[in-house]
């Protein structure tokens, strides 16, 4: 008698497949403007300016071109926070105006998944169009 296999098939790939996972699920339409504040002498700073670094990579900035990206830069130990500022109209609907997150003991891939949690859902869903055209019609449009 054999026990059977419970265990996962492969590893997992670790934090940065984890980010990256993160990062390709990152909906940027329900915020107006991100702001980073943090003190770079103090501690638990790292994850903070990764986080950063991240937000303002071109993949990301295009799922929303108005979202304004902004940096305070402090030197007074102060605990690191992202702001994040909804746009009006969800802001109305969803009751909320401001989200923010002390980043103080959290890593990059937990800001991540907050971000995911609380943002990306207040997006607008897209509409996605699709229309039918025939082969007559391409070869019109050449033409």
């Amino acid at each position: 008698m054999s026990i059977p296999y419970s265990g996962t098939i492969r590893r997992s790939g670790g934090v940065v497949s984890a980010i990256g996972k993160q990062l390709r699920a990152v909906n940027l339409k329900a915020a107006k403007r991100i702001t980073v504040k943090f003190d770079p002498f103090g501690d638990n700073v790292i994850h903070t300016r990764n986080f950063l670094h991240y937000m303002s990579s071109p993949k990301i900035s295009l799922t929303n071109p108005n979202c304004a990206l902004k940096t305070e830069i402090v030197c007074d130990r102060s605990e690191p926070t992202v702001d994040i500022t909804i746009v009006p109209s969800i802001a109305e609907t969803a009751n909320i105006k401001k989200v923010t997150f002390k980043s103080g003991n959290l890593t990059c891939l937990e800001l991540l998944q907050l971000l995911n949690k609380h943002i990306t859902p207040l997006a607008p869903a897209e509409q996605i169009s699709t229309t039918i055209t025939t082969k007559s019609e391409k070869k019109g449009r050449k033409k």
